[in-house]
């Protein structure tokens, strides 16, 4: 099994990764120059465009956004600001200007005149000097570089530096991915009657030459591969038709189709995740997605290497689909969709299908979990770990963004299924509700919370574009069946310890494709699904959440006691990733601070797909009757510095699922929590489930796991199971009681 010969199995050699890179950094400035043929430019956008260089995956900027003389050219990731757009400008035999948008009269110009290797590269008013044109020579794979007419050498990054401030210079050309950089323009051509969708959105219809196409997906790729902490936010949209495409899938990117049905939208070609830029290690392959397309792959197989919040909703694959790119992967989720072939899990550790349907699936590692998926293999647990329900209870599905046969740009908002299998599209159109662009107020980078709040008072629903908006008021969702949409992982930050978002206990409410990132100062919780004391029956419409994500630090520091609490009845949890950053920005046992990922209060309340991670305390707390969860992972925090700073009064440590003893009936299928103390190893857990033993608290399929020894979960659940530690590090248990 994968645990017990790669273990440790999660996000741990993060050290390779800079090893990696610094070697590849080295190794760009020490190569030999390869012959490069110089030639005159292709296909340059004709207006404003980011330059990407494809060492770093940064953008090429005007230091703090500066248009006096002498402001440093720099790299800096990519944040759609107008100090990263750029206008070539042709001036004579091939060569350009390059002007910034923040003052067309700066231009790129080598400092002094100089013809020197490293002279520095800076804004300057044009004049017609031969410092300030360049030559952009096209290379075989779509990059450029940039020779400077007075001395004949290179843009180029220092020392293929990855840091966000590295001013750029001119050095001898060498070939190096140094030297190379991607151009796309930022103001596409949208086709005829596209609404205003913001900034970072791009729709294409089949009329979009298909080389167009294809450059603004790379350099979204390229800008996004690495930048798993960045602020660039990006959705790329097809209108109903066929396309020959390979969408390479990166960080915070969403490619979907605008069809009523997947099959709307045809693309021969790829839309994949790969793990390439961490040695085939997908295990932080998160924030991206794939929606509502029909794919044939070129070569008869797409992956889709991914780990948490990287869903693959509402997809028609015309081939097989693997989903691991030959590394340690921890995904993952995937819902109302079809593969026409097989389905190879690889390397995934856990795994939820719900609502599928394939020819086949092999693979299996500790936790596979099928809710009324067609052809799955049957129950199994715990060789191989297959947990299999024939029907989902409860459900409904994301709501989408679609164009009609008219035109006209609806969300389409699918109703609630009860006891079914299978995709909601297979035999049709499905059952539900198209509401009007008009019903929504489009949120677009730069809006404020308070133009947010005024648009919900007023009965619009939201549709977010892709961005990250800080908030200094709580967003207030107040009316029965209002949708929140976000496009490209829209990120809603709370500034000053607010609330980010507070949802009344009303029938309906959507909230799908949203980051909740902890601000700096500590909120006491993210989003409040009802208030407090909330009791109203929802049962015919309930309040459902799909692709909701939270974020505890990584980015930045950031602290929240609680990420996400229910106190409805009747909610759906359709796909939820709640984390404690264990990696990034302002991650530590006291920076980014957080108790508990979620709490239920609510009754009925029925989870698919919860993640939940790193929390200081409890990961989830269920204090509602009838609760139901559809396969759980969880990591227990990695950084208790010893014990003491992580027990529970007489207990060692805390549980990562704690169902109150108040509680008389709940259910678990597909139970996954991993423990990897690096801080300190000594570390114990007691146990990863705490729960009432009572006949109608039941629990199925449960594993814990000891990633490579590092760290003890003593039991399963209660004083049942494990241990999990250095000598046994997988640990399963079928039911209990």
């Amino acid at each position: 099994m994968f645990g017990s010969t790669r273990s440790p199995g999660r996000r741990i050699p993060t050290l390779l990764t800079a090893l990696a890179l610094t070697a590849s950094a080295a190794g760009a400035v020490a190569a030999a120059p390869p012959a490069r043929a110089a030639q005159d430019a292709a296909a340059l956008p004709t207006g404003w465009a980011t330059v990407v260089n494809a060492g770093s995956g940064k953008c090429v900027d005007a230091r703090a956004a500066g248009t006096a003389d002498g402001t440093a050219v720099q790299q800096y990731a990519c944040n759609g600001s107008q100090a990263q757009q750029w206008e070539l400008r042709d001036t004579t035999d091939g060569r350009v200007r390059v002007g910034n948008r923040g003052d067309a009269t700066k231009t790129w110009d080598v400092t002094d005149v100089s013809a020197a290797d490293g002279a520095p590269v800076q804004l300057w008013t044009y004049s017609g000097g031969t410092n300030q044109q360049w030559q952009p020579v096209a290379d075989a794979d779509g990059t450029y570089h940039f020779v400077n007419r007075n001395s004949g050498k290179c843009l180029d990054v220092p020392g293929a530096s990855t840091a966000d401030g590295t001013q750029l210079q001119q050095w001898t050309c060498n070939g190096s991915a140094a030297q190379s950089f991607r151009i796309a323009p930022v103001d596409t051509q949208q086709p005829p009657g596209t609404p205003d969708l913001g900034p970072n959105v791009t729709v294409f219809d089949p009329s979009t030459p298909a080389a167009t196409i294809q450059n603004s997906l790379d350099a979204a790729f390229s800008q996004q591969e690495t930048n798993q902490f960045g602020t660039a936010r990006k959705a790329f949209l097809f209108k109903p038709g066929t396309y020959d495409a390979n969408a390479n899938v990166g960080f915070y990117t969403q490619v979907a189709g605008l069809g009523l049905s997947p099959d709307d939208v045809t693309i021969r070609g790829a839309v994949h995740a790969e793990a390439d830029w961490f040695q085939g290690n997908a295990t932080q392959n998160f924030w991206r997605s794939a929606e509502n397309l029909s794919v044939t792959p070129t070569s008869g197989t797409d992956r889709w290497a991914v780990s948490q919040a990287a869903p693959y909703r509402r997809m028609h694959l015309r081939g097989n689909l693997q989903l691991d790119d030959g590394g340690w992967s921890s995904g993952g989720y995937m819902a109302d969709t079809k593969i026409d072939g097989q389905v190879r899990s690889g390397s995934q550790q856990q795994w939820l299908s719900r609502n599928t349907e394939w020819s086949s699936w092999t693979g299996s590692n500790w936790n596979m979990v099928f809710v009324g998926a067609q052809n799955a293999p049957a129950n199994s647990f715990p060789n191989p770990p297959y947990t299999t329900v024939d029907r989902a209870p409860v459900t409904r599905e994301k709501p989408f963004l679609y164009v009609d046969a008219a035109g006209a740009y609806k969300v389409f908002v699918p109703a609630v299924r009860t006891d079914s299998r299978g995709t909601t599209w297979a035999s049709g159109t499905p059952a539900g509700t198209s509401l009007p662009l008009s019903d929504f107020f489009v949120v677009k980078p730069g809006a404020t919370a308070a133009q947010l709040n005024d648009a919900l008072a007023q009965g619009k629903n939201l549709l977010v574009t892709p961005g990250v908006y800080h908030l200094n008021q709580t967003l207030k969702v107040t009316r029965p069946d209002t949708v929140v949409l976000g496009l490209g992982l829209a990120t809603f930050i709370p500034d000053n310890g607010v609330t980010a978002m507070t949802v009344a206990d009303v029938d309906g409410v959507k909230l799908a494709g949203i980051l909740f990132d902890a601000g700096t100062t500590n909120s006491a919780q993210l989003l409040e699904m009802g208030p407090g004391g909330s009791s109203a029956d929802h049962g015919a419409n309930p309040s459902s959440l799909h692709d909701v994500f939270f974020r505890v630090g990584g980015a930045a520091v950031g602290r929240a006691t609680t990420s996400l609490t229910v106190n409805s009845d009747d909610v759906i949890g359709d796909h939820l990733w709640i984390w404690r950053a264990d990696h990034g920005n302002g991650v530590g046992w006291s920076i980014n601070t957080a108790d508990t990922g979620l709490v239920v209060n609510g009754d009925d309340v029925t989870m698919y797909g919860l993640f939940v991670e790193h929390y200081q305390k409890h990961q989830t707390i269920w204090n509602g009757n009838g609760g139901r969860t559809y396969f759980y992972q969880n990591e227990m925090p990695y950084d208790p510095p010893n014990q003491a700073a992580w027990t529970n009064g007489s207990t060692q440590g805390y549980a990562a699922y704690k169902v109150a003893n108040s509680v008389t009936s709940h259910q678990v299928y597909g139970f996954g929590s991993y423990c990897y103390f690096n801080v300190n190893p000594a570390v114990t857990a007691e146990h990863a489930i705490e729960a009432p033993n009572s006949a109608n608290v039941r629990f199925r399929n449960m594993v814990t796991v000891s990633l490579g020894g590092t760290g003890t979960i003593r039991h399963v659940v209660n004083d049942r199971g494990g241990p999990s530690n250095s000598a046994t590090n997988v640990a399963n248990l079928v039911s209990y009681p």
